[in-house]
């Protein structure tokens, strides 16, 4: 089944735009260009997701709807929001026309510096410290991947019938984790990883974990050799992995 516009705006929104906040705290050049700024914008998409980036001196936090948005940006369709995240299509605001400068200079240099990590070329991640950035932005970038597959794909919500209710622990070694929560067949991405997780995926190093998320390695065979470690309720990270094969198809 091919991807659906509808389920990428989704996970443009909440998965890539849902990282801005994790840049922030890993890039200084990034950070400072909302330093001593407060802005929030938010994005309507008919048919489709809503959500908001609120930017706070340096620092970002995102959330679902709209509240508290002080700069609305509305879009007719899901393909046509999936096009700004592609640098094809420029909206108007329908708010907050004041805080135009900084949607115009600061938001989209930041933008374009997530995309310099989320699209790294081989010679960028020759250098150490942009490799371990720009490999824990995509490991937040496809666990909220995950969590939209499951709920918006249909392919991915046949995996997710299966999730019982509980936390799924994903991590990098002891560099990064993030947990998954599953209730009623839904996924949300937590803000924190509890200490308490019914199933856990550990990936053993960074390397690994990139050669993953590039689809250079097989996921089932690093299994077989202990590279990836899983435990718990097995069936849970089984259904996972499944909707984790389709994150490709949308991030491609």
């Amino acid at each position: 089944m091919n991807k659906d516009n509808r389920t990428l705006a989704f996970i443009n929104l909440y998965a890539i735009l849902g990282t801005v906040p994790k840049l922030l705290e890993l890039d200084a050049e990034a950070a400072a260009l909302c330093k001593g700024k407060k802005v929030s914008i938010g994005f309507k998409v008919k048919g489709g997701p809503s959500g908001t980036l609120a930017f706070n001196d340096g620092k970002c936090s995102f959330y679902s709807g709209l509240k508290g948005a002080q700069v609305v940006l509305p879009f007719s369709s899901p393909e046509k929001f999936n096009a700004l995240i592609d640098g094809e299509y420029t909206p108007i605001p329908s708010k907050g026309f004041t805080k135009i400068s900084f949607l115009l200079k600061s938001f989209t240099k930041i933008t374009d510096i997530l995309t310099k990590y989320l699209r790294a070329g081989k010679k960028d991640l020759e250098n150490e410290e942009f490799f371990t950035k720009s490999t824990l932005l995509m490991f937040n970038v496809i666990a909220g991947a995950i969590a939209q597959i499951a709920n918006e794909d249909r392919v991915g919500q046949a995996s997710a019938s299966y999730i019982e209710d509980g936390v799924i622990k994903m991590a990098i070694g002891n560099d990064a984790a993030i947990a998954l929560e599953a209730k009623g067949h839904k996924l949300t991405v937590l803000d924190r990883v509890p200490e308490d997780f019914r199933a856990y995926m550990v990936f053993d190093n960074m390397k690994l974990a990139r050669q993953l998320f590039d689809g250079e390695v097989n996921s089932v065979a690093e299994v077989g050799v202990g590279n990836i470690r899983i435990g718990g309720f097995i069936s849970m990270i089984d259904n996972v992995n499944r909707i984790l094969g389709r994150v490709a198809l949308y991030l491609a």
